[in-house]
């Protein structure tokens, strides 16, 4: 009898699993390779949502390949190779410079509403400036990425600092912002700092608050030294530093020092992405009394005040693959209602959807979320020009800790 009852039990089993691997076999697979780390904050939030997906469309499978960054190297290859992906994400001026033309066309998918969308068309309920952006990189206007954890370069601040120095407005221009940094110093505070990693942005955005990001993209490649806005930008700078508003420790800071000084409350202020409360929350903590406000004007220059460094991350869908209607179905599942929430949460991001709360650390930023104007890229356009980007690194930051004069800078920067 035990026998008989033992194999029935095998039979059982083995009847099972069968039933079981013939369901999967026939459920849709996409397969989605990701630039995240399993372990990371955003790879377990995707991971958590993509589940939930699973559960909620029960025809459908997904298969992740946890690439982290090495997806910059990897991802061509297999393309190229025609490997089964349907789904990838980058940074979205990456995925679309680089991997659009393996990329689906999504402007009628934007246009659909969905489930999260409550009768809406996706379009309406992201945040418009992105899908805009999106547009601007491919080379026929189409959106072949949807972005999602959008960032912005932002002056990140000590609100309580500000407060201890009687400041209550944050300044708009230049003369504004060295009034700021004034009231910082007698108050006893540092009122900035900078590190190797991002040091060429300060005077990027400088000189294109005068003339423009489209003319620092000219200057690089094309050596407009000479005009009167490369000295002048750098004679702002020089000043700041004569004037005491610098730490100290800005000649010898390597990534991450300059961040962890504002951290540590021993900075007052420091241009970052708005990534950058993610990134030292295991020194701050979530109390952090953090600000945001754009890059000041300058006198006489076309730069407006919300014309910033910003975008995203983004998803881009093979244009061979199998499920893609299924395949945007779940890039809407993961950028917004819940999981977009989640994801902001968890990584003290911006959120993609209009309608989620944002994390109260970036408070000040969604307001200028919301007006953002021209989208300037990396170090307003000084990076266009690979060989020239680490001589001017190197000079300014000669410059701003008092080593060369704004003439020198120039000659410097010149050869």
């Amino acid at each position: 009898m035990k026998n008989i009852l033992l194999v029935l039990c095998l039979l059982t089993a083995f009847f099972l699993f069968s039933c079981s691997d013939t369901d999967n076999s026939n459920k849709k697979k996409i397969v989605y390779w990701s630039m995240w780390n399993e372990v990371e904050p955003q790879g377990q939030v995707l991971k958590e949502a993509i589940n939930d997906y699973m559960k909620k469309y029960d025809d459908i499978v997904v298969e992740v390949n946890w690439n982290g960054r090495e997806i910059r190297k990897t991802l061509q290859p297999a393309l190229d190779n025609n490997q089964e992906i349907d789904l990838w994400d980058e940074d979205l001026e990456r995925t679309i410079r680089n991997w659009g033309k393996y990329a689906l066309a999504l402007d009628d998918y934007v246009a659909n509403s969905y489930d999260n969308t409550d009768g809406k068309p996706y379009q309406d309920v992201v945040m418009k400036s992105l899908l805009d952006l999106s547009k601007t990189y491919s080379e026929d206007g189409k959106i072949y990425a949807i972005p999602y954890q959008p960032f912005t370069f932002l002056i990140m601040y000590n609100k309580d600092h500000f407060a201890k120095a009687g400041i209550t407005k944050t300044p708009e221009t230049w003369n504004e912002f060295k009034e700021v940094c004034a009231k910082l110093k007698a108050a006893g505070f540092i009122p900035l700092t900078v590190d190797d990693a991002y040091v060429d942005i300060l005077y990027g955005y400088q000189v294109a608050r005068y003339k423009g990001s489209d003319w620092v993209k000219s200057l690089v490649l094309d050596g407009l030294w000479d005009d009167p806005a490369v000295l002048r930008a750098a004679i702002d700078w020089e000043e700041i530093y004569k004037l005491g508003y610098l730490s100290p420790n800005v000649a010898g800071n390597k990534f991450p020092q300059g961040q962890q000084e504002i951290a540590n409350g021993e900075v007052s202020m420091y241009l970052n992405g708005t990534w950058l409360v993610n990134e030292v929350m295991p020194t701050t903590g979530p109390d952090f009394p953090w600000g945001q406000f754009a890059y000041p004007t300058v006198p006489g220059g076309v730069g407006k005040l919300y014309d910033l460094n910003y975008g995203g991350q983004s998803f881009q869908i093979n244009k061979n693959s199998k499920y893609p209607d299924e395949v945007f179905n779940l890039i809407v599942h993961l950028t917004t209602g819940k999981w977009d929430k989640e994801l902001a949460e968890k990584t003290y991001g911006v959120p993609m959807a209009n309608t989620t709360d944002w994390p109260i650390q970036l408070t000040d930023a969604k307001e200028i979320f919301s007006k953002l104007g021209v989208c300037y890229p990396w170090a307003a356009g000084l990076q266009y020009n690979t060989d020239k980007a680490p001589v001017i690194a190197s000079a300014f930051t000669k410059l701003i800790t008092g080593q060369i004069t704004s003439e020198q800078f120039v000659a410097e920067v010149k050869k």
